[in-house]
């Protein structure tokens, strides 16, 4: 668009703020006002004048402010990517414009002011000292798998002859909530089913039920928290009126070769067993895994004090918010805008955390020339086929799509990344020295509910935990929990 030479000047505001300051010759201006001013003529239709025969005057008078309006963006929007390439910067956020006047007779300028990457001249990332924890699938972890599968494979049943309920019984309540003696509206619920001791109620709740009979009554005071998600309950006082109207026990399977054969591909216990031996060795050595890459993420950002850019952060918050809702999903638990809101500072902090070392690892990628290759390709298909159970054609056809294999390309490097720190780092077996307790973006949320979950949404949950756990699994790293999401 522009032939001529134009200035301009770059400052640094910040490590991760650049300003613009561009100025466009006054001829060069002219000449797409005129251009504009040609083409409006031909299109412009105004009172007493033939299609193309109104003089510049009049349609000065008429659209003069649109007109140069219109140039001003039509000169931002050609030669503000030309100098971002000449310059070779990228911004990381839209550029905010602020533009000055046109005039045929004068230059136009304007700034741009955006978000950019730090410049990252040296990483320190050698000499780390590390800690692998051990990892033993011991007989009680399997036993304990063990029990949790026959609990799956568990029947409910009347229990016979009738008695009255008990922990680990499952009830069925119908039940209203009230406040002040006037009852809540969409507080109470009807066929809820709950497993006594399981944690799925109020505690208070859980503690009205046992040794209760079906189409017995009840009734229990809560104190809800100031945190509650319904605003009539908030640190309110609320009166239960609860009817039993079902209950059964749960009877578990015979831990025998029938429970092998129920649950898998097995013909023996003893078959069962070796399998989630082996599943757990698998599962712990994840773990130490990535309690070693988390310990390389923690290190870099400690060596490596780095100014982040705030939309990337901000960016990366909303992403483990979504990850922490969809994770309370699964666990049958529902996060409140206002649980997030008191959770922010953690959320952001581990955010921060991810950005630093996701540009850190970057820059180390770089300098180093870590590169993904076709076979490192090639071995994470056939990783993800036996991770999976399907063929390594069917792997690759699913990969095809770019975005899917941009991702899996993405964590080959990441893996590539840590193996490279981790080689320069002295390594110690054992368990790592005590850490400051988890924070709450990393820790399951707890959510309190007035109403009881039913096995219902129980089933759910750990439904949707096994499909969590499917799609985490189906990730060719060893080191695949402490994600750095490079900026």
């Amino acid at each position: 668009m522009f032939a001529l030479p134009m200035q301009v000047t770059v400052q640094r505001i910040s490590p991760v703020l650049v300003e613009l300051s561009i100025e466009v010759p006054a001829d060069a201006v002219k000449t797409e006002v005129d251009k504009a001013y040609v083409n409006l003529a031909r299109k412009a239709h105004v009172r007493g004048f033939r299609p193309g025969k109104a003089p510049r005057s009049v349609l000065s008078h008429l659209y003069g402010p649109q007109v140069h309006n219109d140039v001003a963006k039509a000169i931002v929007d050609t030669t503000l990517p030309q100098v971002l390439t000449e310059k070779q910067v990228t911004p990381v956020t839209r550029p905010t414009v602020e533009t000055g006047t046109v005039s045929a007779t004068e230059a136009f300028s304007y700034k741009a002011r955006f978000e950019v990457q730090p410049d990252i001249e040296e990483v320190k990332y050698d000499g780390f000292q590390l800690y692998r924890p051990k990892v033993e699938a011991t007989d009680a972890m399997v036993d304990e798998q063990i029990e949790s599968l026959r609990l799956r494979h568990a029947t409910l049943k009347a229990p016979e002859p009738a008695r009255p309920s008990q922990n680990k019984d499952v009830v069925t309540i119908d039940f209203t909530v009230s406040v002040d003696g006037h009852l809540v509206k969409d507080a109470g619920g009807q066929g809820v089913q709950i497993e006594l001791g399981a944690g799925q109620a109020l505690p208070e709740l859980d503690v009205a039920l046992v040794g209760r009979s079906t189409g017995d009554s009840a009734e229990c005071e809560v104190t809800f928290s100031e945190g509650h998600p319904n605003a009539v309950l908030k640190g309110k006082k609320g009166t239960f009126q609860v009817t039993v109207t079902d209950l059964k026990e749960r009877i578990l399977p015979a831990l025998d070769d029938e429970l092998a054969k129920d649950v898998g591909q097995f013909q023996t216990l003893i078959e069962l067993r070796a399998d989630v031996h082996t599943r757990l060795e698998r599962a712990l050595h994840d773990q130490s895994e990535s309690a070693l890459a988390q310990q390389m993420v923690t290190k870099l950002n400690e060596a490596n004090p780095l100014e982040l850019p705030p939309s990337l952060v901000e960016q990366q918050c909303r992403v483990l918010e979504q990850e922490l809702t969809e994770q309370a999903r699964r666990a049958g638990q529902r996060v409140t805008a206002e649980h997030l809101k008191t959770m922010h500072g953690a959320i952001h902090a581990d955010a921060e955390q991810k950005v630093r070392a996701g540009l850190l690892m970057a820059a180390i990628a770089r300098k180093n020339e870590i590169k993904v290759t076709d076979e490192d390709i090639e071995k994470a298909y056939v990783e993800l086929a036996e991770q999976s159970g399907k063929n390594v054609a069917k792997v690759k056809a699913e990969y095809r799509e770019n975005s899917r294999k941009n991702i899996l390309l993405s964590m080959i490097l990441e893996d590539k990344i840590l193996d490279f720190i981790e080689a320069k780092s002295t390594i110690t077996e054992g368990t790592p020295p005590p850490a400051a307790p988890p924070s709450a973006a990393t820790e399951e949320p707890k959510v309190a509910s007035a109403a009881a979950e039913s096995p219902a949404a129980a089933e759910a949950a750990e439904s949707g935990e096994e499909e969590g756990d499917k799609k985490d699994a189906a990730k060719p790293k060893k080191k695949k929990k402490a994600k750095a999401e490079e900026g």
